[in-house]
């Protein structure tokens, strides 16, 4: 680090330098001949003294004049510090940046391309392979990654934990951060050594009858449940490996050389020459254990893969080892300004959504390869996972929430976009230990009105919804009713549309009801009000399938449209999305999107027999459509499995704007799975078929 070109602009200011840590007295070696270093600041600690300068506060930065901070981290903690701090900064003028001279307060530009910055390939890489004898590989963010957004959420995490058990440590994120902090000034601490610590200080002693083991332990099953394996280097490890290189795991780390062997075969990872964890060694990479491998390996060409500028670069190289640096997925999404997400990190569900969707599309480090540079989603299940899974969820929850307060026990889930929603909401009964009475009900648009039409106001009704094709196809498609059987019915009276068939729809309704309200007995009886599941709808289906039962039913829907005029027409039905809102969410414009994607592998159902047995209609998609669809539905169900085993009861919450902005990147970022781009958004009610990508672009 040369400080006097990094931070030229501000030779002759006062300065702070931001940590407490053992760089920061080397950084202070270093700037000090140049730069007014009036102090150091630390989110832990507002006072005392350390490498001969006072700790302060950041009132007194104001007092003392100063014009920089400094902040000496790792990368990652230079992004919480900023995101902590920057805007104070701001408000009062000064500037922040890290010891590696990158301004903290510039805002990256969202964009939907990876920048070129010289990134290493893949290719680039197993060259640097190939020459080396000896091969190390950092482990964290290199072949293993979390699924929340930092690192230093894992301990907010444990204290969630500790509080759903009725323990309580006032503080304790900080307490545990700080302690971690303290130890690393002398030495690599392991996690159990960090708890000792930690229970020691004040406001800690006899808490809620804790032992450092136990919480070690507790922080370990948390940390690795969130821990996935970034596949693309996982992969070359074991290709390394396989051709005869000796590999090592070299790794900055409070978990003990058992724990990372845990890790490691969780990336399908069995075989190296050894691990050198810091904690056992007592010493890290920016210490001497790069020396250790060094000794034990003299004299043979050595190459360390990692993704810390100043652990696995900078550290490496002062010890004679060639190097390659890997971005992480944090790193990766901050390079794209965050796709638009920058504003959604505040709370600790949004970083676990943004850590979740960081930990997939940015899990390999050499996505950048492509060669137009852009951002792709390479697979149905992804779409689905990433983009909509999330939006999903959280209708889901808000269905649960919906039906507690209401005191509902029955729920019907519509077909046929209640299928997916089902199978999600008995995975979250299911964890919950609670009874599922929820029923997959059978139902149509076609064969709700086909059931419910008692009237000439009924058909002037569906009438009126206008359909984009003749009136005789009209008919067929809504009643299935051939106008050449009934051409004597056209001469009869003066009506007009749907109407000249009056008599032979209401006649076929007579019939379609007795068979509909057969399939309903066939449920079992129904206690009190049934909760309706539709997704989007204005809520005809509702509306007349009410008229077979009578049980009351309650609506609620993903969106509904023309709220006031149904609930004229005597239909009950919240929604997650009301009001204003569907003037302005994004689902609006990107529903048809959703519903093509939760729809069954069944087609429509259009009526019943008079065994009360299903009639579906012709299928209109190919198998090949229904296998992309499943590939979809899976990417959902599986981020909602995902999500509900990360995320602790307490942070359970609707992040509507954060799931419409994660929605609408269908928009933005490349979409490369041809069947998904190739399939077709069907409304035979209206007779309308769009290309999905004509929906998208």
């Amino acid at each position: 680090m040369d400080g006097s070109e990094l931070f030229a602009g501000y030779k002759g200011v006062r300065t702070a330098l931001y940590g407490l840590g053992t760089e920061t007295e080397k950084a202070l070696r270093e700037l000090e001949p140049d730069y007014q270093i009036v102090g150091l600041l630390d989110s832990f600690k507002e006072d005392g003294w350390l490498y001969g300068k006072p700790i302060i506060s950041l009132p007194k930065i104001m007092e003392a004049g100063v014009k920089l901070i400094i902040v000496v981290a790792r990368p990652g903690s230079c992004r919480a510090i900023a995101k902590k701090i920057g805007p104070w900064c701001q408000q009062n003028g000064i500037g922040l940046m890290d010891i590696r001279g990158r301004d903290l307060l510039e805002v990256k530009a969202v964009t939907y391309y990876f920048p070129e910055t010289g990134k290493v390939t893949k290719a680039k890489l197993r060259q640097k392979i190939q020459r080396a004898e000896i091969v190390s590989f950092d482990l964290f963010d290199t072949l293993v990654m979390r699924q929340t957004l930092y690192a230093e959420d894992i301990a907010a995490y444990v204290d969630r934990s500790l509080q759903e058990q009725g323990i309580s440590i006032e503080g304790f994120s900080q307490k545990r951060l700080e302690s971690e902090k303290d130890l690393s000034k002398q030495m690599a601490p392991a996690l159990k050594e960090i708890y000792e610590d930690m229970l020691s200080k004040p406001g800690c002693l006899g808490v809620g009858n804790v032992s450092a083991e136990s919480l070690a332990e507790l922080e370990w099953k948390i940390d690795f449940r969130f821990m996935v394996p970034r596949e693309d280097v996982c992969r070359l490890f074991r290709e390394t490996v396989s051709e005869g290189k000796k590999v090592y795991i070299v790794s900055d780390t409070y978990y003990s050389k058992n724990k990372l062997t845990e890790i490691l075969r969780k990336c399908g990872i069995t075989e190296y020459a050894d691990i050198l964890a810091s904690s056992e060694y007592k010493t890290g990479k920016r210490q001497n254990l790069f020396d250790i491998l060094r000794e034990r390996e003299r004299g043979k060409t050595c190459l360390h893969v990692g993704d810390d500028v100043a652990a696995d670069v900078e550290s490496a190289h002062d010890k004679g080892f060639e190097t390659c640096r890997l971005p992480s997925g944090l790193e990766l999404m901050e390079s794209v300004g965050y796709l638009g997400l920058a504003g959604h990190m505040d709370t600790l569900s949004e970083r676990l959504k943004t850590g979740i969707f960081s930990a997939r599309l940015f899990n390999s480090p050499f996505q950048f390869e492509n060669e137009d540079k852009s951002i792709g989603i390479r697979d149905a299940y992804d779409v689905g996972y990433l983009l909509c899974g999330p939006l999903i969820s959280d209708f889901v929850l808000w269905f649960y929430g919906q039906v507690k307060r209401q005191q509902i026990k029955t729920i019907w889930f519509g077909a046929r976009d209640g299928y997916l929603i089902q199978k999600m909401y008995a995975h979250f009964m299911a964890l919950r230990r609670e009874e599922d009475r929820s029923v997959y009900f059978l139902t149509s648009r076609v064969a709700a009105i086909r059931s419910g039409m008692e009237s000439d106001k009924d058909i002037q009704y569906v009438d009126e919804m206008k359909f984009s094709g003749t009136l005789e196809e009209s008919l067929k498609k809504r009643f299935g009713i051939d106008v050449k059987t009934i051409r004597d019915e056209k001469a009869s009276g003066e009506e007009v549309g749907l109407r000249k068939y009056k008599k032979s729809i209401l006649e076929n309704a007579f019939h379609a009801r007795n068979h509909y309200k057969r399939y309903i007995d066939q449920l079992g009886k129904q206690e009190g009000e049934i909760a309706f599941f539709d997704f989007v709808a204005k809520g005809t289906t509702q509306m007349y399938v009410q008229r077979l039962v009578k049980n009351p039913l309650k609506g609620l829907y993903f969106l509904q449209l023309e709220r006031d005029l149904m609930r004229s027409r005597g239909v009950d039905a919240d929604s997650f999305y009301g009001g204003d809102e569907t003037k302005t969410c994004a689902v609006f414009d990107d529903y048809y999107i959703l519903e093509t994607l939760l729809t069954s592998p069944d087609p429509s159902v259009s009526g019943f027999d008079e065994k009360g047995q299903p009639v579906y209609e012709e299928e209109t998609r190919t198998d090949k459509d229904r296998m992309c669809v499943e590939r979809a539905q899976r990417g959902i169900l599986d981020y909602f499995k995902t999500y509900m085993k990360l995320c602790p009861p307490s942070e359970l919450r609707n992040d509507k704007e954060l799931d419409e902005i994660l929605l609408k990147l269908i928009h933005k970022v490349k979409i490369l799975d041809m069947d998904f781009l190739s399939l077709v958004v069907e409304d035979p009610f209206f007779n309308r078929m769009t290309d999905i990508n004509d929906v998208i672009e």
